[in-house]
């Protein structure tokens, strides 16, 4: 008999419908229950794709024993991290706080019914005890025991943790001026912390940060150097799907051989354009193959027919992480003739012991494909041939597979991730495909996630839930600012305004500084988070801040641009003692210290062919460019840049404006 969660829309919540365990949605009804029942919380945060959510559930959840009881002791909620990153976000904290370590998924916290203030958490927990962990039984026992037994003692340690959690991250702003000592401490930083050999944070495991490699790629030679080396890595080595595309969500090793398998829309999203741009910067035909790729398996496998890209793969497949993408060696040579597979053994290293697990080989790139070429006699063209039928015969054979488990819904945030991404990857790239499925993608999101005005964090079942969150406005505003670079539509400019506006009506924190993860109407929790420090995702203060930074400069909006300058002087504290750690407020300060050039082409398409050579260099230097066709409705600054005929070119940077350009030439000895 299924519980409640078989009526929610997140496919990770109805994964657990046939569970034992009598599991609540997170709402009033749950909460009002454990308040009205005395009963303690057992609240449980995971997602889809995660490995370790699955072997909990497995073990417990639908272990009748374990099921009866967690619900004879707790009234257990069950949540799906992406759906709620706002109550992911809070009791990470707690747990931080509480265990004095790191969190992750899944996390298991115990609250209070009253107050939802949590007094006991961990992540995983076995059956039996093992990995120096308690069984999970012996913790339900053990909890509720302290719940009914200590009272006193529990009340002091929720208050205690009440008070961290309302006063964190609400350090006085920055009342000083602006000043670039952040950049240069967190270069010295990373360059401390920077494995030479294989990219990345020295040691293991090893994740792809993506807004530190954006931040690197924007600073200089040192600095994109290792940039460089890191995305080299990772698109040689385990992290990178060689046969489909994308990347995996990381690896567990410091050589980024082997990965967790999941693989996550939010990831390919930032490490495409990423790749485009260093493709462009280096002129490296590795960095283009690896963001085609990636811009083809996004498209492929995660774009859905309505337009918006779902969320992510599992790393499971047949109860096995890493099933449908791993290799036996007779596997392979059953599959490829034999000059095929004398070069897949030599290149993926199949002639040398298994990488996964001891029993299998997940592929990683050995050798070069030049040396490989070189062994077996052959000339490098005929060994790039070579490998692309061998490639795709592989990924033939593994689509017959049973495929990892897709989650199906559509994330806003993650979606703007996407449509930026592919905006900034199609202009250095010029490619149309990939502009029109971000355009699809942006069509669906204002369709069905932008309703009455507000925006909606999520598209699941055929409807939107959730009001949005800061990722989701600050993504978007990024997001459309970045598909009006490469093409207009007043639509989008229109409705990148009200964003704007949503950011600083909704969002911004009047007394500080700075912005809410949650709109000032949204339900209220034990904490409200101020996101400053990069996670996964960028952390939605520094996005917005820079976006709103981008569009006042365009518009000559000075509450805008006064607003981003708020949210750095709010963020100052964590800039200071972590600047590492922010590099997307890193981006933000670089623009306030040294206002981004800011080019605007009034032409019509006939008119723009004349200047495609100053856009082009417009690109390679990385400038804001927006071409906005002569009878476009416009407002701000921008209805001052008025259209000629032949075009006209207007350069500002920051506030200053030079006189209007009439000849590309002109514009071009500017741009030098």
């Amino acid at each position: 008999m299924s519980n409640r969660l078989a009526c929610e829309t997140s496919p990770y919540l109805r994964q657990h419908a046939d569970n034992p365990v009598d599991w609540w949605p997170w709402c009033e009804d749950a909460l009002a229950t454990a308040r009205r029942e005395r009963k303690p919380i057992l609240l449980s945060i995971g997602y889809a794709a995660c490995h370790w959510c699955h072997v909990m559930a497995h073990e417990s959840f639908e272990d009748a024993a374990t099921a009866a009881l967690m619900n004879a002791l707790y009234v257990n909620i069950k949540v799906d991290r992406e759906e709620r990153p706002d109550i992911d976000k809070v009791y990470q904290l707690a747990h931080q706080a509480l265990a004095q370590r790191g969190g992750g998924w899944p996390l298991t916290v115990f609250l209070a019914p009253d107050d939802r203030v949590p007094f006991f958490s961990g992540t995983y927990f076995p059956t039996t005890p093992r990995y120096g962990l308690p069984a999970f039984a012996q913790v339900l026992r053990a909890v509720r025991a302290w719940h009914d037994d200590r009272p006193d003692e529990l009340r002091a340690r929720n208050d205690a943790l009440a008070h961290f959690l309302a006063g964190y991250g609400q350090e006085a702003a920055h009342a000083g001026a602006l000043d670039a000592a952040p950049l240069h401490d967190a270069l010295a930083r990373i360059a401390r912390n920077f494995d030479h050999a294989n990219g990345g944070h020295a040691g293991g495991p090893k994740f792809p940060h993506a807004s530190e490699i954006e931040w690197l790629l924007a600073r200089d030679d040192g600095a994109r150097a290792m940039a460089r080396r890191t995305l080299e890595c990772m698109a040689a080595r385990g992290l990178a799907d060689h046969l489909g595309g994308g990347f995996f969500r990381y690896c567990v090793d410091e050589r980024w051989e082997i990965p967790h398998f999941e693989k996550m829309l939010y990831d390919n999203a930032q490490l495409l354009p990423l790749y485009a741009r260093a493709a462009r910067l280096f002129g490296e035909p590795a960095f283009a193959q690896a963001a085609d790729a990636c811009a083809r398996w996004l498209e492929r496998e995660l774009q859905a027919p309505t337009g918006g890209f779902m969320s992510s793969y599992d790393a499971d497949s047949e109860g096995d992480e890493g099933r449908y993408y791993v290799w036996q060696r007779d596997e392979v040579r059953g599959v490829l003739d034999a000059g095929e597979f004398a070069l897949v053994e030599s290149l993926y290293g199949l002639d040398q012991p298994p990488n996964f697990e001891g029993h299998a080989w997940h592929l990683v790139v050995k050798r070069s494909p030049d040396d490989v070429a070189a062994a077996l006699g052959i000339d490098v063209g005929c060994a790039s041939a070579r490998r692309a039928r061998a490639e795709a015969k592989l990924l033939a054979a593994r689509e017959r597979r049973v495929r990892p488990g897709l989650d199906d819904k559509i994330l806003t945030a993650w979606n703007a991730l996407a449509i930026g991404g592919a905006a900034r990857a199609a202009r250095d790239m010029a490619q149309a495909p990939l502009l029109a499925a971000a355009e699809r993608a942006l069509d669906f999101l204002h369709a069905n996630a932008w309703i009455g005005g507000r925006l909606y964090a999520c598209h699941a079942g055929g409807r939107a839930r959730f009001p949005a969150y800061l990722d989701d406005h600050a993504f978007l505003l990024d997001a459309l600012l970045a598909m009006l670079q490469v093409r207009w539509r007043e639509r989008d400019f229109a409705w990148a305004i009200a964003l704007a506006e949503a950011l600083l009506e909704h969002f911004e924190d009047r007394d500080r500084g700075g912005f809410w993860f949650t709109a000032h109407d949204a339900e209220p929790l034990p904490q409200r988070p101020k996101p400053f420090v990069d996670e996964s995702l960028p952390a939605g203060n520094g996005v917005a801040a820079r976006a709103l930074s981008t569009i006042g400069h365009l518009l000559g909006e000075p509450r805008w641009l006064q607003a981003a300058e708020r949210c750095l002087r709010a963020a100052w504290p964590v800039l200071a003692e972590s600047p590492h750690a922010c590099c997307g407020l890193l981006l933000a300060l670089g623009d306030a210290l040294e206002p981004r050039t800011t080019l605007v082409l009034r032409a019509d398409d006939a008119e723009a062919r004349r200047w495609v050579a100053a856009i082009a260099h417009a690109d390679a230097i990385g400038i804001d460019r927006w071409r906005i066709p002569p009878g476009a409705s416009l407002s701000g600054a921008l209805a001052a840049q008025v259209h000629s005929p032949g075009g006209v070119a207007h350069l500002c940077r920051g506030a200053a404006c030079l006189p209007p350009i009439t000849t590309p030439d002109d514009l071009l000895t500017r741009l030098a």
